[in-house]
């Protein structure tokens, strides 16, 4: 099975915070109600250096996701 690059996320016991799952290395949670990332991967000090733009870009790309998810039910 083929997994969506994003993915939406809630939880009742944190009703105020809403998740995006990133599936794709560096794969994580972003809760958007903090910006607090939860990583699925380990990092050494020379990978965090490498990944960093990367990493900043995959959030950046998680939150235009989220908007882009919820300007859909805008519209409806």
């Amino acid at each position: 099975m083929a997994l969506p690059k994003f993915i939406l996320g809630d939880n009742s016991e944190y009703p105020n915070a809403i998740y995006v799952i990133h599936t794709e290395f560096p794969r994580f949670i972003i809760n958007l109600e903090d910006d607090n990332v939860e990583w699925f991967e380990d990092f050494d000090e020379d990978d965090e250096n490498e990944l960093e733009t990367e990493t900043a870009n995959a959030i950046k790309l998680a939150t235009e996701f989220y908007d882009n998810e919820i300007s859909k039910y805008d519209e409806e």
